[in-house]
Formats: structure tokens, C-alpha cells, sequence
């Protein structure tokens, strides 16, 4: 999806686009920015695979690229990257999804190889983004500080995003969507991390969304949504909705619906179909006196 960004429509909102070579704007306070950047190299990847202390890694990582959004007064950055969400689907350590015998042949590096899916081999993260604060230096000395010093605290609340203003006819002044890592899963489905962020001059918006298809046995759908309304450029607030989703493929069938695979190519249609198995809402105030 590319938008054609009007210059007036920038200026009027209060943006403006980086000139440094960067894609993204500032605006209200805000820096957001996204790089779309090519696949790991063998170097680069052997080095996550002794970082993550695993033999296992998607067939396509895009390991530099990212969406990073920083709140400059504050010095709070919220950014999504692939080796933090591998780091949570480590931890998170599911039981492999069971694949039909006759397909399992598939995941074979080398011909005479024995097949031992002992792993979650879908990639199946519960990443919901990453967080850091750097603090100004005089305030503090040691520039940055992790989250694990400093941590952001995200409150659960009642709050709901506005869907339906967001659905609003209003001009988008900055679109882009990041794939930070994506497996075919031995061509028995997809295993899909994207990330797509939406400004408009109301407000923020992004989806973080993991897309699992092991055809004919599973789907999983892991939605993690943020809004931030420009109105407190000083202290805003972020609204955090987590939505996970699942379902099996004879369930669904029992329902009525369709058993092929190929009927569920795209998570935004069939989502509906998928009962949650998880939902929660967190805000986050951002405070700028740190």
C-alpha cells in the first residue's frame, strides 16, 4: 500500500517528513520510523542461532528490520524487531503442532535425514514489542537505561481502541508495513511476523500481527494493536490491545466452513471464524519527568 503523502496535509497536522535518509516524520513529539531491510547473511545468522542458543531460525529473518517509535521529551521508545519476538517464542517453548505423517517428510534438510519435530517449528511468538528509555544525560548519568532498570509500566484498563474513528475518513500522513520474519513451514502453511503502523494527524496506529497456517491441522492468529491519540504531546496515552485467536481445521469444519487451506490465505478475512483463546487491554502514560 503506498501513500502519496500531500505536503500541505503535512505541514497543516503539524509533521514533517526526516530529510536525513530515513523513512518516517516527527510529529507531535514523536519520531516513528520503519526499515525494511533484507534477510540475515550466514554470518549474521549463526551468530542469533548461538545468541538464541538454538539450531532452529525461520527460513527468512529480516533481522534489521524494524518500526521504532520514540517519544523525544520523554526519551520512551517502543520498537518491534524479529530477534526479540525469536527470544519470546524461545521462552514461550510451545509443544509442536502435530503434522500429518505423510508430510512430515518435508522438513528434511538432507534426504537420509530422521525427522524429530521436538520444537515449536511455527515460530509461535507471544512478542507484544520491546521497550527502552533513554534518559536525558542530565538527568542522568548513563544515557540509557534498559526497561529492566527502568521499566514502563502498562496497567490493565477498560479502555477500548476507537475502531470506528480510526475507520474514519481521515488523511494518512505516513503508512508502511515491516515483515520481520516469515516460514513456509516445509510448504505445509505460513508462519508470518509483520508490523504495520498508520499516522494520521489524530494519532498513531499499529498492528503487530503473527499469522500461523498449518494446513490442514491448525490456525493461529496473535493481534497486538496500539493507539496513541495526539492530545497530550507532553504525557500521552497508549492503549495496548493483545487479541489471540485459534482454532483447528475439524473445528471449523464441524462449523460448516471450508477444510482447504486454500480458503484461508488472508488472516483479516477469516479472523472472525477463530474463537479468542486470550484478550486484554493496557495503557501506558508516558511521562516525560523521569
Amino acid at each position: 500500500m503506498e501513500v502519496e503523502v500531500d505536503e500541505k496535509e503535512l505541514k497543516a497536522a503539524g509533521a514533517e517528513l526526516f530529510t536525513d535518509g530515513r523513512r518516517g516524520l516527527r510529529i507531535h513529539g514523536w519520531e516513528i520510523e520503519t526499515r525494511n531491510r533484507s534477510i540475515l547473511n550466514s554470518s549474521t545468522h549463526e551468530l542469533w542461532e548461538k545468541n538464541l542458543e538454538t539450531c532452529h531460525m525461520p527460513e527468512m529473518i529480516f533481522g534489521d528490520s524494524c518500526l521504532v517509535l520514540k517519544h523525544v521529551k520523554s526519551g520512551t521508545t517502543i520498537h518491534f524487531n524479529a530477534f526479540d519476538a525469536l527470544i519470546g517464542w524461545k521462552k514461550e517453548a510451545l509443544p509442536p503442532v502435530e503434522v500429518p505423517a505423510a508430510a512430515q517428510w518435508k522438513f528434511r534438510c538432507k534426504p537420509s535425514e530422521q525427522v524429530i519435530l521436538d520444537y515449536d517449528y511455527t515460530f509461535t511468538t507471544p512478542y507484544g514489542g520491546s521497550e527502552t528509555i533513554t534518559l536525558d544525560a542530565d538527568k542522568h548519568e548513563g544515557g540509557e537505561v534498559s526497561k529492566e532498570i527502568c521499566n514502563l509500566h502498562w496497567e490493565d484498563c477498560k479502555e477500548k481502541i476507537d475502531v470506528v474513528a480510526l475507520a474514519s475518513k481521515e488523511p494518512i500522513l505516513f503508512y508502511d508495513e515491516v515483515v520481520l520474519y516469515e516460514d513456509e513451514l516445509a510448504d505445509n502453511g505460513v508462519s508470518l511476523l509483520t508490523v504495520k503502523v498508520r499516522v494520521m494527524p489524530s494519532g498513531w496506529f499499529l498492528l503487530l500481527r503473527f499469522w500461523l497456517r498449518v494446513d490442514g491441522v491448525l490456525m493461529r492468529l496473535r493481534d497486538t494493536r496500539m493507539h496513541c491519540a495526539f492530545g497530550d504531546n507532553v504525557n500521552p496515552i497508549i492503549l495496548r490491545e493483545s487479541c489471540w485467536r485459534e482454532a483447528t481445521f475439524q473445528a471449523l469444519a464441524a462449523k460448516g466452513y471450508p477444510s482447504e487451506a486454500a480458503a484461508y490465505n488472508d488472516p483479516s478475512i477469516i479472523s472472525q471464524r477463530l474463537p479468542v483463546v486470550m484478550s486484554k487491554t493496557q495503557k501506558l502514560k508516558v511521562s516525560s519527568n523521569m
